[in-house]
Formats: structure tokens, C-alpha cells, sequence
């Protein structure tokens, strides 16, 4: 077993384990028991009473943070010809299509968001094996399968971030960073869950929110209420 550090004992003394937290005071616990030197994350784990093996009861769409995520994040469209100057002008990192496949085909996956048109899916297509494994094959259910690939540019750059639960019924997600404002923090957090909530599958039968888990990078993770997010 993992030898705790003096750091992370001095966290875990902070809070009472197993207790459930209102929003407000998991946000401000969570300044308090984080050590980290840089801009830490601050995350989400979301534990549903669904079973994913079964189409029904997957759970995966996307939200646009009111606050956005803190991250610059770096967008791939993959286009024909005629949509490179809209995606350009709307703050696409990288465009293009045949150059870009054969790069990802070569191991290259260095972007967070890729978006592009359903005419090229067929190409596309061949790069599931590459990007579904790190979240990054697009997707109609989340708009990064569109024709309007300026607009899809924007709201990735704006903060919208994409989710889906889990094979254990889990969803991860980052919702901002440590240095965000405890405002900001609790807008980002009943944003997503709220979101998740409205994706309630007909066929889930039982507690649909399970738990709710608050973390930083490398902080441990504190249990919220989830009646502070629907009072």
C-alpha cells in the first residue's frame, strides 16, 4: 500500500471522511486542503445507477461551462477545402483533412477537440481505433459532427467540454481550475450536473445519481450533496 504523504495526511485531516458536503462547502474545503504549486484542475466523478453495456442506458453529451475550463484548449477541424477559411477565422488550431488523417495515422494526437463535417466521416472513420481510446473521435451527440464547423470551433474554445460515463458508470470531468473565484467554481459544477440530470435515460431504474465526488490534481476527493445542486 502507497505511504501517504505528510501533505495529503494533513488534507484527509480536514474534512470527515464518508460526510456529504453542500456545494458551497466542498469548494471551500477544496481550496483548503489542495497543496499543488501549479494551477491545479478541479474535477468531477459522478457515479450513475446506469449499466453502459446497455445502449439504453448510456449517458454521454456535452455542456458549455459558464466559465469555461481555464485550459487553452487546441482544436482540430477536419474539412474539406471550402470550410478552412471558417474554421480558421473562428480559432481552429490546426485545419485540414487528408494531411491530418495520415498524421494521426502516424501516432500524432497532440489536441484536445477534434470537429469535422459528416461528408468526410467515411475518412475520418478509419481513426477510431486512434482517437476513441483517448475521447477524441467526434461525434454528432456532441456537435463535433456538423456542417456549421465555425460555430463548433467556438463554443469548444467558449468551454464546452464533452462527457460520457464510463464501463463502472462513472463520469469524469474537469470543470475549471483551483485559481477560479468559488463563484465561478459552483456555477461550472451545477452546469454539468444539471446536464447530466436532464440525460436521465427512461430505462434507468433506481437512484440515477449514485455519489458525487469534488477533487483537485492530487487532492483527495470530498463527497457533495446532491440536494445542494437541485435546492
Amino acid at each position: 500500500m502507497a505511504k501517504l504523504s505528510k501533505k495529503h495526511k494533513e488534507s484527509l485531516a480536514k474534512f470527515e471522511k464518508g460526510k456529504s458536503y453542500s456545494l458551497a462547502e466542498a469548494v471551500e474545503l477544496l481550496k483548503d486542503i489542495s497543496y499543488t504549486k501549479f494551477d491545479a484542475s478541479v474535477d468531477m466523478n459522478i457515479r450513475l445507477g446506469v449499466d453502459p453495456r446497455k445502449a439504453n442506458q448510456m449517458v454521454r453529451g456535452s455542456v458549455t461551462l459558464p466559465h469555461g475550463t481555464g485550459k487553452d484548449l487546441r482544436v482540430l477541424v477536419l474539412c474539406t477545402p471550402d470550410k478552412e477559411d471558417e474554421a480558421k477565422e473562428a480559432g481552429a488550431d490546426y485545419v485540414g483533412l487528408d494531411e491530418y488523417i495520415q498524421k494521426i495515422k502516424g501516432g500524432w494526437t497532440d489536441v484536445d477537440v477534434v470537429i469535422t463535417m459528416p461528408g468526410v466521416m467515411a475518412k475520418v472513420g478509419q481513426l477510431g481505433r486512434i482517437l476513441g481510446p483517448r475521447g477524441l473521435m467526434p461525434n454528432p451527440k456532441t456537435g463535433t459532427v456538423t456542417m456549421e464547423v465555425g460555430k463548433a470551433v467556438k463554443a469548444a474554445k467558449a468551454g464546452k467540454i464533452d462527457f460520457k460515463v464510463d464501463k463502472y458508470g462513472i463520469i469524469h470531468s474537469a470543470i475549471g481550475k483551483l485559481s477560479f473565484d468559488n463563484e465561478k467554481i459552483t456555477d461550472n459544477a451545477r452546469e454539468l450536473v444539471s446536464t447530466i440530470l436532464k440525460l436521465k435515460p427512461s430505462a434507468a431504474k433506481g437512484t440515477y445519481v449514485k455519489s458525487l465526488y469534488m477533487s483537485s490534481t492530487m487532492s483527495p476527493g470530498i463527497q457533495v450533496d446532491l440536494k445542494s445542486f437541485t435546492a
